[in-house]
């Protein structure tokens, strides 16, 4: 199995902003076929250290992942965080 974890801060943390976030990351589940299982999760400590919201990915393999990452329903959910985010980190890794 496959996890991909991706944390974004957003450049306004407005609560109109986190629920356009939000909404964006949530309409990947059940659009891409490799998909397996997602989860997004929104911070809540609010430190300086903290990202506000953290998607985790699931899927079967690296064939997964990469058909995901170039997915017609992914790619407008890419462009919609990247005008709403001042930075993002990502790690993929295998797990069993």
């Amino acid at each position: 199995m496959i996890k991909h974890i991706v944390m974004f801060k957003l450049a306004d943390k407005s609560p109109e902003k986190m629920d356009q976030a939000t909404e964006a990351l949530k309409s990947l589940s059940g659009n891409i076929e490799t998909l397996k299982f997602i989860e997004i999760g929104t911070d809540f400590l609010g430190s300086e250290r903290s990202y506000d919201i953290v998607l985790t990915a699931f899927f079967d393999d690296r064939d997964g992942l990469k058909t995901y990452a170039g997915h017609k329903n992914h790619l407008p959910v890419v462009e919609k965080m990247r005008s709403l985010c001042s930075s993002s980190i990502v790690v993929d890794y295998e797990t069993k």
